[in-house]
């Protein structure tokens, strides 16, 4: 199993909003294209004051990872979706890809 752990530099003052967003707008369209979200939301954190949130994900191989992840990026859906409210809330992102066993996803997604 492949993890995507991707985390998220918000611009000041939209962290709450950008969870909102993330969790009942994009994540529904992610699952709905076939991604599965382990979890995400806010950093217990912030870095230098800045707001941050992150988003984890759950892909078979490296090569769903980016088959998914082209097509849903490339639909309709997210374009004409919350693509706007999401990207115009963040200052920077990174993302890592990292094989784990499947127990890792299940025990990460519990909570959610």
């Amino acid at each position: 199993m492949i993890l995507e752990i991707r985390t998220y530099r918000l611009k000041p003052g939209t962290g709450e909003e950008f969870v909102r967003v993330m969790r009942e707008e994009s994540v529904p369209l992610l699952e709905a294209a076939g991604i599965r979200v382990v979890d995400c939301g806010a950093s217990l954190v912030a870095e230098d004051g800045h707001e941050e949130a992150y988003l984890i994900r759950a892909f078979a191989s490296l090569d769903e990872h980016r088959d998914q992840e082209a097509a849903f990026y490339a639909g309709e859906a997210w374009r004409r979706g919350p693509r706007e409210a999401i990207v115009s809330r963040i200052d920077s992102s990174h993302s890592i890809v990292v094989e784990v066993p499947e127990e890792t996803a299940a025990v990460l997604g519990r909570g959610r």
